[in-house]
């Protein structure tokens, strides 16, 4: 098997291939590498203004529930997004989602007195493995470091901010990034759409694994001598971010968030009962703005019958940036000599499996 990862699908990816295809999304990382810290912090920014005041619209899909993120329930409500999408592990959300207040805060003097409070949004997975949890070491400095570099085109992907302490189906996970491009609807004149994915993978057991539909993870997991029972439960989260700049509404982008499942599914998960698996999905086309007296947005919605090859690109970029996140992480060494080695070090054996 070569160095790069197996192509998924037949729509092409954007420039980058990555989240950031989709115009003025940014992702910046602030990685945590000291013995047992194994950790740390990724920020997207879904454009680059202020999202307290130029709100976002979105769409929430709870595969399987079981996580601590903070800010679901009014994301779920109104539908929007008001503050950048923040990523780390179990212990440490508190503390970003109080270092996300006093960001707006500090932009918005009026919040939570002549304004509405703020509405934190911060995803999690359990990276306990690797990383000593207990220390709490994500402080507010950690947050600020990754939103100040959320800046250009690039994802640095794999062991990496969020993902430094993640793993993923018994190997080496962490943060993964794909594009895909839409071609305008029966070859018409109107626009093409890019959809966008970001995962932070940090789910699944060895022996389910699929590799762009071939089932390695079995041999792989006997080879290694992990192979666990069958009976075993799945442990682990996985949160995906999708972005569009189709014109889109909250409902619609609800039923986009959903097909990000199709994609994970592909990957050998089954959304086990540890296992928390959530999708968010936002569009870049339109901003919904906080302040009462100023004008609210009329977009023209994509109508609903043409939602058909935006799901496909959802499934196959969040498929594709879980490959990503795989092939692009390094091996590490965290709390208590626990070790998750990379997935690119055991290629000659996956390639074996796989063309067997």
């Amino acid at each position: 098997m070569t160095a790069t990862p197996p192509r998924i699908g037949a729509l092409p990816s954007g420039p980058h291939d990555a989240i950031t295809d989709v115009a003025g999304v940014t992702v910046g990382h602030c990685t945590l590498d000291e013995g047992a810290v194994q950790t740390g912090v990724t920020v997207l920014r879904p454009h680059a203004g202020d999202p307290y005041l130029q709100r976002v619209p979105a769409g929430v899909a709870v595969l399987n529930g079981f996580g601590k993120s903070i800010g679901l329930l009014q994301v779920e409500e109104l539908g929007l997004l008001e503050t950048p999408i923040a990523l780390t592990n179990t212990f440490s959300v508190p503390a970003v989602a109080q270092a996300q207040i006093s960001a707006c805060i500090a932009a918005n003097p009026e919040c939570g007195r002549s304004l509405p409070s703020v509405n934190p949004l911060v995803f999690e997975c359990n990276d306990g493995f690797l990383n000593d949890m207990q220390r709490m070491a994500v402080g507010q400095q950690h947050y600020l470091g990754a939103l100040a570099a959320a800046a250009g085109e690039a994802v640095e992907q794999g062991s990496v901010g969020a993902g430094r302490g993640m793993s993923c189906f018994g190997l080496k996970g962490g943060i993964g990034s794909a594009s895909r491009r839409v071609p305008a609807p029966g070859n018409n004149s109107g626009a093409a759409h890019t959809v966008g994915a970001l995962v932070l993978a940090n789910y699944g057991l060895q022996s389910n694994l699929i590799l762009a539909g071939r089932p390695v993870g079995a041999r792989l997991a006997a080879q290694r001598a992990e192979a666990k029972p069958a009976a075993e439960p799945e442990k682990g989260s996985i949160i995906m971010l999708i972005a569009t700049d189709a014109p889109l509404d909250a409902r619609q982008l609800r039923r986009l968030a959903l097909r990000a499942g199709a994609g994970l599914a592909r990957t050998g998960s089954v959304f086990g009962h540890g296992s928390g698996d959530i999708a968010l999905a936002f569009s870049t086309a339109y901003t919904v703005p906080q302040l009462r007296d100023a004008p609210m947005p009329a977009p023209t919605l994509l109508h609903d019958a043409l939602l058909d090859g935006l799901f496909q690109a959802a499934a196959d970029s969040v498929e594709q940036a879980i490959l990503h996140a795989l092939w692009r992480a390094q091996a590490v060494t965290g709390r208590d000599g626990h070790v998750r080695p990379a997935l690119r070090d055991l290629l000659d054996s996956v390639d074996a499996f796989a063309n067997s």
